[in-house]
């Protein structure tokens, strides 16, 4: 119990604000849908209540342990994805879901924060064993599998958060430009084929990325429905459950993915302003967690979870603004989603796991 006294009481600060900021404008979304809305901030709660726990159990787990479990947990991964394809439940097109009884799990996210430990294992491990070169074919390799699985569901967005894990961590393990011009290269190439493996409404979410108003009673429905949330707002908001675009439900998604819409329309510039505070000083002090690392495979989980971070954050509030392709990306920390609050609570388990046995806390 005495690890306790070394957390990071800063990020544990913050991340609760998040928690609390994502749980205030849930309960205002409840009057919205007096149905079902109060039955979402119900169950937003409990999965809170469950990533709690899941970040204070990891917390206190010895992050070295993970890897010994890496691979396995890879593999484990692999199978749990493949029985998605075939078992998956269908939500909005996707079969990304497993149904468990009355909850309903998606697996993406769990797989999410294991290709971090497998990564951050793998690179670590390797290093001395490899160049750096053939690190990161092997890497580009290991990473397709779980991403084509991914693909086929069909969920473009938790592909490219993947990818994003991948390269924010191959940059950040120490590569020579010789090997930069690899990852651009197979960027290119991956980037041009991938369109043509694409579904046609995600070739239209793209065409509608650079014209929105193309069809504007269709694919191009939410993104403009969250502009106006956005614009709407003004300084300092409407008030909380007095949001014309949420509260009449003319925002679609907006629990998920246009959730910081309905932050930008209820709360205005101000509220959206402390969101972007409460993100930065996470990213800062997992940036500091990572410099603190007393090892290889610290330090990198540390920099897995960032660019898992950053990178939705960076997609979903574009998305939310007209200035990234929809992805249907949950926003970390406030959008509603038990496996997707869990999985992120889990990571900042591990991040405090990392740095409680930082450097200066040797034994």
């Amino acid at each position: 119990m005495r690890d306790i006294f070394k957390f990071d009481w800063i990020l544990v600060f913050v991340v609760a604000l998040l928690l609390g900021l994502s749980s205030i404008i849930l309960y205002s979304l409840s009057f919205a849908q007096s149905d079902s809305g109060l039955s979402y901030f119900i169950r937003h709660l409990f999965t809170v209540a469950i990533g709690i726990g899941a970040m204070i159990f990891l917390a206190f787990y010895d992050y070295r342990a993970l890897n010994t479990y890496s691979t396995k947990l890879y593999f484990a991964i692999l199978i749990i994805l493949s029985a998605v394809l075939i078992w998956g439940t269908q939500v909005r097109g996707t079969t990304g879901w497993l149904g468990l009884g009355n909850f309903h799990i998606q697996p993406v996210e769990v797989a999410k924060v294991i290709m971090i430990i497998f990564l951050a294992s793998f690179l670590s491990k390797k290093k001395t064993k490899l160049s750096i070169p053939s690190r990161i074919i092997a890497s580009i390799v290991l990473v397709l599998l779980p991403v084509l699985l991914i693909w086929k569901q069909p969920d473009f967005g938790s592909s490219m958060i993947i990818i994003a894990i991948w390269l924010g961590m191959i940059l950040f393990s120490g590569v020579n430009k010789k090997s930069l011009v690899i990852i651009f290269l197979v960027g290119v190439m991956a980037l041009a084929s991938g369109y043509f493996l694409i579904k046609d409404y995600q070739k239209e979410r793209l065409a509608n990325f650079f014209n929105v108003y193309r069809d504007p009673q269709g694919s191009g429905y939410n993104v403009i429905q969250s502009m106006v949330a956005v614009g709407s707002g003004g300084v300092f908001g409407k008030g909380l459950g007095h949001g014309s675009q949420s509260q009449l439900n003319f925002l679609p998604e907006k629990h998920t993915d246009f959730i910081f819409a309905v932050i930008a329309e209820e709360l205005g510039l101000f509220g959206s302003l402390i969101a972007l505070v409460l993100f930065s000083v996470v990213l800062f002090r997992i940036k500091e967690t990572a410099r603190l690392a007393r090892d290889n495979f610290g330090y990198l989980l540390c920099i897995g979870i960032m660019a898992m971070l950053f990178s939705q954050i960076l997609i979903n509030i574009g998305m939310n603004v007209g200035l990234v392709p929809v992805a249907g990306v949950p926003l970390p920390f406030l959008s509603y989603g038990g496996s997707s609050m869990v999985s992120v609570l889990a990571a900042m388990g591990i991040l405090q796991s990392v740095y409680t046995r930082r450097i200066k806390t040797l034994d």
